[in-house]
């Protein structure tokens, strides 16, 4: 994420103006937007025109809204994003009150205004800004013809490419086939961690699958980056992660991410951070319950003797619609702090 400018007033109210570069920024831009915050953004909209003839024609014109967030759809597999409200702005296109809906796009620039800017928000700006935030670990899951890369961040796991790569079955008295179908497979996973894996932030590259499909293709990867001379692979050979999953779906991620020594090899890494914290609150929860607090009343009591060394609130009542709900938990962390 981008910030181009920030202008936030005395009383908290103001505007940013953002500009998302990673599919992971646009779940960030998805938990700042709230309904009744104003989104200002370029759009395509389609323009009917009449000839002198009385055909009609339609066509997109591109133009610039500024709409009151009414609705907000977010996809999560794609990282797509839709915002749905009423334009409030001069439009020559767009009436005063008629809805539109905003996609939002990567590197695509946009202001979003709101009436008042809490802690949390400005957090959640600060954190998408900062690269030494980004995803410090990537994962690819794979099988015999299926592969999926991943990056995993604090907030969630981004799938950067699936490959699909049909192998013939192995014949009676000759594999000529079935090698070729496999050298193209591994092939393609090597290209994709070349594209999609930055070693200068990624820490740790896990390599999961059932069987010995993750060894093969570790072997064949080392071999063809000493045919390469690829130093980017060779020098960042310690950072391979060699573990059995189930399937080489993104799913088997989970599994990895349970296991006691994969949690250690990912020590330092953001993305454990966030499952250490829950790990720790469910032992204390069985070794001393006296110290381990869950539902609002009862946290809200520790706060109160600022008896709170971890607080965990899920995203999601961060965004909630109910404007009180929200600002009670957002109440909640500056209590806490």
């Amino acid at each position: 994420m981008k910030l181009l400018s920030e202008h936030i007033e005395k009383n908290q109210s103001g505007s940013v103006r953002l500009i998302a570069q990673e599919p992971e920024d646009i779940w960030h831009v998805y938990n700042l937007v709230q309904k009744g915050d104003q989104l200002k953004a370029s759009t395509v909209r389609g323009v009917k025109s009449e000839s002198k003839t009385g055909s009609v024609t339609t066509d997109r014109v591109r133009i610039t809204l500024t709409v009151s967030i009414e609705d907000v759809f977010f996809d999560s597999h794609a990282c797509a994003l839709r915002i749905n409200g009423r334009n409030i702005g001069e439009s020559k296109y767009v009436a005063l009150g008629q809805y539109h809906t905003l996609d939002l796009e990567l590197n695509q620039p946009f202001t979003l205004s709101k009436p008042e800017w809490d802690l949390i928000s400005l957090k959640r700006i600060n954190d998408a800004c900062d690269i030494t935030q980004q995803a410090d670990v990537a994962a690819v899951t794979m099988q015999e013809g299926l592969a999926v890369v991943c990056l995993l961040t604090q907030y969630m796991t981004v799938v950067r490419q699936r490959i699909d790569v049909p192998i013939p079955r192995k014949r009676r008295g000759s594999t000529t086939n079935y090698e070729k179908g496999l050298k193209r497979f591994y092939d393609q996973i090597y290209r994709a961690i070349k594209q999609h894996v930055d070693f200068d932030i990624v820490k740790v590259v896990i390599l999961g699958s059932p069987g010995f499909v993750r060894d093969q293709f570790f072997e064949h990867m080392m071999a063809e980056a000493v045919k390469a001379e690829d130093r980017n692979i060779l020098n960042n050979k310690a950072k391979f992660l060699l573990v059995h999953t189930s399937s080489g779906h993104k799913g088997a991620l989970e599994e990895v991410m349970r296991d006691p020594q994969i949690k250690a090899r990912l020590a330092d890494t953001k993305s454990a951070q966030e499952a250490r914290a829950i790990d720790k609150f469910y032992q204390m929860l069985n070794d001393e319950p006296d110290r381990a607090f869950y539902g609002y009343d009862d946290v809200c009591k520790a706060a109160e003797n600022g008896a709170i060394g971890t607080l965990m609130v899920t995203d999601e009542l961060f965004r909630a619609a109910d404007v009180p709900t929200r600002k009670k938990y957002i109440q909640l962390v500056e209590d806490s702090q």
